[in-house]
């Protein structure tokens, strides 16, 4: 029995990690895509091997079994029920995304997978066995992700219209202002990639280092771009300065796809591993080192899910929401990037998804509401706000079939 619950767990990660690829790809690259900065085939390539990457060498190698402490420990103990209860919530949390992705909603998949866990806690220990407390944050971060990333890409798309779209000599003005851009976002890159990371505690870097480091490579790089945009950009005026924007945000993109790899792989393979070090150890560990071929595997999959469906909600963010040139993607990205860095530094729940669709209305908002086409904005809010039930209850009926099963 044992062995079947982890062959099914393995199967559900596999399918989780792919609708995560599918779904979670236009955080990235829906606006480099719909700036023409690349082409759509271009974005599933480079963002399938950027989340691979991301998740096999980037991502935690130790994940808390009882997903980031939503369950009371005391209330479920029993081994067996928490490997079925994870492969219930495995099963039923893909099947919301994969249903969300059909119909080309972002929806966040962090938020299905605790959905899920807390209605396995519900079924399996009572109302008591759930965190409560953790919940709250969440919904808060329903909130706090796209008014925090739009307030940033407004404010970022308005300082680029002032101070170089509506100047006489604008091309001029966009390379004076290129050490500016592009030194922010290797800032933003490298803070990231360094601080409070595997990544950084591997090179033996501590906060003050990752910063030193950091802010050298900004200002030599910063400045470094500005000589090679100059020595490379042809056109000039207008047409030059989105070719300064298309470059620099193709690199942003980048970074969201390699930090989506890291940091959402644990949503497929946190629950495998906890399944796995059960199956090993014959107990329920608070916490469980996760095997580097289990991150491969994760990283692989979402990479398969970008290839063969991540076009489909690059749509609806890239295109369906408001127009983007590259001034404008490029202040999308930034926002995007910049909210969930600082964020998840001061330790607040944030979802990706949210924070890349509210920083595409952001910057929509900054040409006035007319740019913003509000009916698909309440349709992507409602999807958000029914993710956590719709994946919860039917984990609670997965979980039964499976307990009738196996236990």
């Amino acid at each position: 029995m044992a062995e079947m619950i982890l062959f099914l767990g393995l199967m559900a990660g596999i399918y989780m990690a792919w609708n995560i690829g599918a779904n979670d790809i236009a955080n990235g690259m829906a606006s480099p895509v719909a700036a023409k900065a690349i082409t759509l085939r271009q974005a599933v390539l480079i963002g399938g091997i950027l989340d691979f990457i991301g998740a096999t060498f980037i991502g935690s190698h130790v994940t808390a079994t009882l997903s980031k402490g939503i369950l009371n420990a005391e209330y479920i103990t029993d081994p067996q029920v928490m490997s079925v209860g994870l492969l219930a919530a495995l099963m039923a949390s893909a099947f919301w995304v994969f249903v969300a992705t059909w119909k080309q909603l972002p929806v966040s998949t962090t938020h299905a997978i605790v959905g899920a866990i807390v209605g396995f806690g519900m079924v399996a220990g009572g109302m008591s066995a759930v965190k409560w407390g953790k919940i709250l944050p969440i919904v808060l971060s329903w909130l706090i992700s796209p008014v925090f990333a739009g307030l940033l890409a407004y404010l970022f798309f308005v300082f680029i219209r002032r101070q170089i779209l509506m100047k006489p000599r604008l091309f001029v003005e966009a390379l004076r202002w290129t050490p500016f851009f592009a030194g922010a976002t290797i800032l933003i890159v490298m803070l990231s990639l360094l601080t409070k990371t595997p990544l950084g505690d591997q090179l033996g870097f501590d906060a003050n280092t990752s910063v030193g480091v950091s802010v050298f490579l900004t200002v030599s790089l910063g400045f470094g771009a500005k000589r090679w945009m100059a020595k490379t950009v042809r056109k000039v005026e207008e047409e030059g300065v989105e070719e300064i924007f298309r470059r620099l945000q193709v690199f942003t993109a980048c970074y969201v796809s390699l930090a989506h790899g890291a940091n959402d792989v644990a949503n497929a393979i946190g629950p495998v591993a906890g399944i796995y070090a059960i199956y090993k150890l014959g107990a329920i560990p608070q916490t469980t080192e996760v095997p580097i071929f289990l991150l491969a595997g994760g990283g692989l999959f979402i990479a398969i899910g970008v290839f063969t469906w991540g076009y489909r909600v690059i749509e609806t963010i890239g295109h369906k929401i408001t127009v983007l040139n590259n001034s404008r993607g490029f202040s999308v990205d930034f926002g995007t990037a910049t909210s969930v860095l600082i964020a998840s530094k001061l330790g607040l729940p944030v979802s990706t998804t949210h924070a890349a669709v509210g920083a595409v209305i952001g910057v929509g908002l900054a040409g006035g509401l007319s740019a913003v086409d509000f009916k698909m904005v309440w349709k992507i809010t409602f999807y958000w706000v029914i993710t956590l039930p719709l994946a919860a209850f039917p984990t609670i009926i997965i979980y039964k079939i499976l307990e009738a099963i196996f236990l």
